[in-house]
């Protein structure tokens, strides 16, 4: 696992937030400083190039492959549901592999057809982490807000442990955390080691009070670390989890559809604001919050 040091090394861009060609994304990523990306299915199996193109610009660019995502609904399910997204998972570790991704994503089910059984649930977590091992990947699996089941951090870590699967660890989504109100002392609970990766994220409302809301604000309207309201929280995750000894990977799952319309280096250049600030001002109490001005407390006379 790779030593926090409080710099922008430690965090790293998804090809989420980015408009445009992927090798237009990874250079944008890398001027802005940055050295590790996330990287989203579309943008690999979407490339002009096909495939292995993509792999190739991947390669090219000389960023370091945080993790793959995303493997949706695959757990709970049975008959022909089961087959067909073992299929899925199948193809998509493959193209993980391929790229040198460390980590594959998987969210919790969103699906009516899935099981709500936790022990049925583990077994399939399972299942998808033994498909995994012959390729030396890991998987990480998250608790989406709006999951039928599995909707909280707490739940998805009570998942793994009965799952007992050494490649198979949690991914702490913040926007779902501060999304469902989960209190962070539950952190405390987790196995460090088995934090495979954590997915940062600000929005700009205190509460999202319908399941709708959750969900408009997940796919549309994420901000960087430090942009929206939740800047104390998200430095509180961060610290918390270096107090546990977390030394992974931070990556910026930013879904906003401003920035879909923005030029790349812009978006680059914000998300950058929110690494220094995380890294040397959370960590290391050195610069202000991106896009905001110190406020001069007035020494009384």
């Amino acid at each position: 696992m790779a030593q926090t040091t409080g710099t922008i090394d430690d965090f790293g861009m998804d090809t989420i937030t980015l408009a445009g060609s992927l090798e237009n994304k990874l250079q944008a990523m890398r001027d802005a400083g940055f050295s590790q990306v996330m990287l989203k299915a579309n943008d690999i199996v979407g490339h002009a190039g096909g495939v292995d193109a993509a792999v190739r610009a991947v390669q090219a660019s000389g960023l370091r492959v945080t993790g793959f995502q995303v493997l949706r609904d695959f757990e709970g399910l049975s008959g022909h549901l089961h087959s067909y997204k073992v299929d899925i998972a199948k193809a998509m570790l493959e193209m993980a592999h391929a790229l040198g991704a460390p980590l594959l994503l998987a969210c919790s089910s969103t699906s009516q057809h899935a099981t709500q059984d936790l022990d049925a649930i583990a077994r399939d977590l399972r299942k998808l982490a033994m498909l995994a091992v012959p390729l030396g990947i890991k998987v990480a699996y998250e608790g989406l807000s709006w999951g039928r089941t599995i909707n909280e951090y707490t739940t998805a870590w009570d998942v793994i442990c009965r799952a007992d699967a050494p490649n198979l660890g949690i991914g702490i989504d913040s926007f779902h955390a501060f999304a469902t109100n989960t209190p962070l002392d539950g952190l405390d609970r987790l196995d460090v080691r088995k934090i495979f990766l954590v997915q940062l994220s600000d929005f700009m409302w205190q509460e999202t009070r319908t399941v709708e809301e959750r969900i408009s604000t997940a796919r549309t309207f994420r901000v960087f670390p430090g942009e929206g309201v939740h800047s104390a929280q998200v430095a509180d995750l961060v610290l918390r989890l270096a107090a546990l000894g977390y030394r992974g990977d931070y990556s910026f799952e930013v879904f906003n559809d401003d920035y879909q319309q923005m030029p790349l280096p812009m978006v680059a250049q914000r998300a950058r604001a929110s690494a220094r600030w995380l890294g040397e001002e959370v960590l290391r109490r050195s610069v202000p919050l991106p896009n905001r001005m110190r406020l001069k407390v007035a020494t009384p006379p």
